[in-house]
């Protein structure tokens, strides 16, 4: 027997992606912000004639939903030549007259080039914050590196041959939990309305937290942000497990990612800075100064392309089997620079709410996700209640 789908979902789909009125025309007080971004990486190989069925969480509502394609780290162009978006009824199912077929430059399918992202035309209608948001896509002849975000918290679904325009499950037999060649999602929404991006590593990835749940600490800080009535609406999770400030690895480095991760996103103010755990902990000889070095090469570009920074403090990790005192010195100096340094519009103090008590080098056995290095559900709302909105809205940018 299938799942009754829960009330008020049919409710919500004749508003989500309903074909309505165009999207209001840029120039009448109107702009397009982020709404969903999870930063790209290479995903093996890509398999021809296999699609995508990608399930992501919203956070900005708006009208005129577009979708951003990722080719970033294929060798050869990548052709997709059905791409759609509905909501979510159940599993892979989509709630029924809510699936609608994207279009690039008017055309049904697009070849996007090797190392390029490439945006899609914008969907007549109203897609609410918070919506679960399904975005289905086919390629028939991917091969070579597939670029995407291999770890999503979240269930999404394959099929083999095109069944993008199908609302039923049938087809939808195989499950995957990364998203393929998509990495954001904006919407045209009132000049006033703005995004924070969250640079970050797999704490801003959300690992620990519970999966298909949407309990990352971004997700708690959207969540909070559309109680509050904030401006900021948008919402984009930049992490990547592993990911360092100064060295490529678990994908490019933040200082190599930033642009086209966080300053190419449409209705950024803020970029919210938390890394640097990986970077000291894995005894790479990694100084405080050098991490200073790299904290203050991203805000300097991030100011100079008209965004605030918010730094975030390093979270303590002691019982994490990289950690050292020699590591903890250098977490220790340069939470004194987030701090006090100035170099920052502001800053979360991350350390202070996760810490515990009775051993400040440790994470509160509370909200400790079992690794002493990520938060559980728990740690992570205590994140995002740790962060002040009003930081976030950037009233008076750098110029």
């Amino acid at each position: 027997m299938r799942a009754a789908r829960p009330a008020g979902t049919a409710a919500l789909a004749a508003v989500l992606l309903a074909v309505a009125a165009p999207a209001p025309a840029a120039g009448s007080g109107t702009h397009s912000v982020v709404t969903w971004g999870a930063s790209a990486d290479r995903l093996g190989d890509g398999v021809p004639d296999r699609a995508y069925r990608l399930v992501l969480r919203t956070s900005a509502g708006g009208d005129g939903l577009r979708v951003r394609l990722s080719n970033a780290f294929g060798d050869r162009p990548l052709t997709l030549d059905s791409v759609w978006a509905g909501t979510q009824d159940t599993g892979a199912r989509l709630v029924p007259g809510s699936n609608r077929r994207l279009t690039f430059g008017g055309a049904p399918s697009v070849r996007v080039p090797a190392g390029a992202t490439l945006w899609s035309d914008p969907l007549p209608g109203r897609l609410p914050g918070g919506a679960n948001l399904v975005v289905s896509l086919h390629s028939p002849d991917a091969a070579g590196p597939a670029s995407g975000h291999g770890m999503a918290m979240q269930t999404s679904y394959t099929a083999e041959g095109d069944h993008g325009g199908e609302e039923s499950d049938d087809h939808w037999t195989g499950r995957t939990g990364s998203w393929f060649y998509l990495d954001a999602v904006a919407v045209r929404t009132p000049a006033r309305t703005g995004a924070v991006a969250a640079l970050g590593d797999s704490i801003t990835d959300g690992w620990q937290s519970t999966s298909d749940l949407n309990r990352r600490w971004p997700d708690y800080l959207a969540r909070r942000l559309q109680r509050a009535g904030s401006d900021v609406r948008g919402v984009a999770n930049e992490g990547i497990s592993g990911n360092k400030v100064l060295a490529d690895g678990a994908g490019p480095s933040a200082l190599n990612r930033l642009d086209r991760d966080v300053l190419s996103l449409p209705g950024v103010r803020t970029v919210f800075l938390f890394e640097g755990v990986n970077d000291l902990k894995a005894h790479t000889g990694v100084t405080a100064d050098d991490l200073v070095d790299g904290y203050r090469q991203i805000a300097a570009r991030a100011h100079a392309a008209g965004k605030c920074v918010v730094g975030a403090t390093i979270a303590p990790f002691k019982g994490w089997g990289e950690w050292d005192a020699d590591a903890e010195a250098v977490r220790q100096e340069v939470n004194t620079f987030v701090r006090t340094s100035g170099a920052f519009d502001a800053f979360t103090d991350f350390d202070r709410v996760l810490r515990s008590p009775y051993d400040r080098e440790r994470m509160l056995p509370a909200l400790d996700g079992g690794d002493h290095l990520h938060p559980n559900d728990k740690g992570m709302q205590a994140m995002a209640d740790a962060v002040d909105p009003t930081a976030l809205q950037c009233a008076d940018p750098p110029a």
